[in-house]
């Protein structure tokens, strides 16, 4: 998760209560005002009685009158001051009531202005955390892995791992245009799922399933007679040990040249068997019964045994290569048309067995290597040139690589890298062969389920690989839905129980007629197709997409308010955990530590997926303080790397924390905010221009 938790919204400020002038305050200081000035009004008073008293004397002519008159004078005189005291007072009592009724007013509205300072505050940081809440769960949990080598090495894996690696490399190279082919010597259909998807998006692989196919398949056949030669010493070399090693290699593709020296170039394999035939009939006799030798003229016969007599062990060497070679004697005999296919599949049968499977592939992976090394014509795709860009990617897939000789590896691995094809080399076991490319910068390595044997292995290949001596145990993480997926899909998608010589019956039923079901024309190849379409027909046709958006649920977006939580666990690199790991998880050994990715082609079809790479994503930054929650936990999104020809490479991630589970791929570092003054600029959001997945 390249944007962190933006923690809880702010509060909003609430107005403190309103204080006023209470009555009771009001009436306690009339009280202290009475009780101050009862003694002068008790003056008052007694003033008053004698001011009455004086006027009655005079009446009664107790006093004189001029004495009477004074003496109210005198009570007149008195009082006035009294009064005018009590006035006073009743006047500082008003006043002191104003004062307190002004002093409350201007506290209040000095509280109302505060009140609407920290309310727009608040309304400020509350957009700020709405913008960054929408943008933390808007963001891609699932991103793209791009690697910039032209190797990748895989270890371990069942089938239904494999059958999701190889749709998901299905929808790469259907997404750009590119060409696929695909070897699988597994028996077990891992590529059913692969065929089903690309009729769905109108292209109709073309396969050969070995070696009831092999009429059919033109592999090889047009290449010259050395090319040829050297393919046909190397099955012949996989067929056994009695061909003495390389040495043994050599002489039969130097017999085998001067065969097709004098047969032709372009002499089938049946005809290249009727000279070796020729080689063990004796001159006189004529065999009119072998339709090997029927195939060769009285002239070719006697020229072969004239330019190869010279041979060591010359008949011995001719018996074992006729005997290696014949059960490839009908290769390209009942051809149809050679036109370009964009997917091209090329498959063992399932009881066939593992010694065939050793030579039906090394058969197809070094014609393989061969064509690579001859320059790509160009294509037409229905008597049209194809559209397809100059630099289109093109990529071969083998699948039970472990079953083909190291030579032929290594033969295919160095043709590749000079013609520019991506090369995926699929290991069910951890073999020497794979292990040893560990190592090799130019390689990935990834590492898949293992079996209970080469567990050990894998894990000690780990621990030694490049970026894994320092990285945190606790920085895999496996999510539930990675978990989940495997376990619902299991072995349908290999169509265990089936017999796989009848799956192209079975994907023709999908398909009667030479249109999909959207009015598209199938065929060999189509042009690079939109994400919205690629991901509804991952959707329809595949198993994989099926399940993920049943289990959709288990995949829901975090929200603001739960700091990051995700379902997931911590995945070790032991080779206990090896062995634990689910079918579609897959280890990314990478230069800078490892990677937990998942080959599921249906997460794609999730709203919370994007082909975007963690690194085109991870320049976005967000506020840490835009709640009150403190401050945010950091990004895993580092800095973006690029290498010389400009393609992204595949960074580990940093540290985990609870709020940064992994994903499908990758990141490390900090997200490094934007301009010079190290403010967060104010758009905030998700990564710019990420792909709708939703369909």
């Amino acid at each position: 998760m390249l944007l962190p938790p933006p923690g809880p919204a702010p509060r909003r400020p609430t107005p403190a209560d309103t204080e006023a002038v209470s009555e009771e305050w009001i009436a306690a200081q009339r009280d202290n005002e009475a009780r101050t000035n009862r003694p002068l009004y008790f003056a008052l008073a007694g003033l008053a009685l004698f001011s009455l008293l004086f006027p009655l004397l005079w009446t009664l002519r107790i006093l004189p009158g001029s004495f009477a008159l004074g003496g109210v004078f005198a009570c007149a005189a008195i009082a006035a001051p009294i009064s005018v005291a009590l006035v006073q007072s009743r006047r500082v009592v008003a006043e002191r009531l104003e004062r307190a009724r002004e002093r409350l007013a201007a506290e209040r509205d000095e509280r109302d202005r505060a009140l609407h300072e920290r309310q727009r505050e608040h309304a400020r940081r509350y957009t700020e955390w709405q913008a960054a809440a929408r943008a933390y769960e808007a963001q891609p949990l699932w991103y793209g892995v791009t690697a910039d080598v032209g190797t990748v090495v895989v270890v371990g894996g069942d089938e239904a791992g494999w059958s999701a690696l190889l749709a998901t490399l299905g929808v790469s190279r259907l997404r750009e245009g590119g060409d696929l082919t695909v070897v699988d010597l597994t028996g077990r259909s891992v590529v059913r799922e692969l065929v089903r998807l690309a009729r769905r998006c109108a292209v109709a692989p073309r396969r050969w399933v070995l070696p009831a196919d092999l009429p059919r398949m033109t592999l090889g056949t047009n290449l010259d007679a050395g090319q040829r030669a050297r393919i046909l010493s190397a099955v012949a070399a996989a067929s056994g040990d009695a061909g003495g090693g390389t040495d043994g290699a050599d002489a039969d593709e130097t017999l085998l040249l001067r065969l097709l020296e004098v047969l032709g170039p372009r002499a089938g394999i049946a005809e290249l068997i009727g000279g070796l035939r020729a080689l063990l009939t004796p001159e006189d006799d004529a065999a009119a019964d072998d339709p090997a030798l029927a195939l060769l003229t009285p002239e070719q016969r006697v020229r072969v045994r004239e330019r190869c007599a010279d041979g060591p062990d010359l008949r011995r060497r001719a018996w074992e290569l006729e005997r290696r070679l014949s059960p490839f004697e009908a290769v390209g005999t009942r051809a149809d048309g050679s036109e370009y296919a964009q997917v091209k599949i090329i498959s063992t049968d399932r009881a066939s067995g593992r010694a065939a499977a050793r030579v039906y592939g090394t058969y197809a992976v070094s014609a393989l290597s061969e064509l690579l090394e001859v320059p790509e014509q160009p294509r037409t795709v229905d008597g049209r040139r194809s559209r397809a860009r100059p630099e289109r990617t093109r990529t071969v897939v083998v699948c039970g690589a472990e079953t083909l000789p190291p030579g032929e590896v290594d033969q295919v691995l160095t043709a590749a890298a000079d013609s520019g094809v991506e090369v995926v080399l699929m290991f069910r076991t951890a073999a020497p062969t794979a292990l040893a490319r560990f190592s090799d910068p130019g390689c990935l390595p990834v590492v898949m389920r293992q079996g209970g044997g080469s567990a050990a292995d894998a894990a000690r290949a780990v621990a030694a690989a490049p970026g894994v001596a320092g990285h945190d145990p606790g920085g895999l993480r496996l999510h539930r839905l990675t978990e989940v997926i495997g376990e619902a899909v299991g072995d349908s998608v290999t169509g265990a129980g089936e017999d796989p010589d009848a799956e192209v019956e079975a994907d023709d039923r999908f398909f009667p007629s030479p249109h999909t079901e959207s009015g598209a024309v199938i065929r060999n190849a189509a042009a690079a197709l939109t994400p919205l379409d690629l991901v509804r027909h991952v959707r329809s046709a595949t198993a994989w997409g099926r399940a993920t958006a049943q289990a959709a649920e288990a995949d829901a977006p975090a929200t603001a308010g739960d700091g990051g939580a995700q379902p997931v666990r911590t995945c070790g690199l032991d080779a206990e955990s090896l062995r634990g790991l689910p079918s579609t998880a897959a280890l990314v050994l990478t230069a800078d530590g490892p990677v937990l990715a998942d080959t599921n082609p249906g997460i794609l079809t999730l709203s919370t997926a994007t082909l975007a790479t963690v690194e085109d994503s991870r320049n976005t930054a967000a506020r840490p303080d835009v709640g009150d929650g403190g401050t945010a936990a950091e990004s895993r999104a580092g800095r973006r790397r690029r290498t010389v020809d400009g393609r992204p490479r595949i960074a580990a991630p940093g540290p985990a924390t609870p709020d940064t589970p992994d994903g499908a791929a990758p990141g490390s570092g900090s997200p490094t905010p934007v301009g010079a003054d190290g403010q967060v600029p104010p758009n905030l959001g998700p990564p710019p221009e990420r792909l709708d997945w939703r369909g």
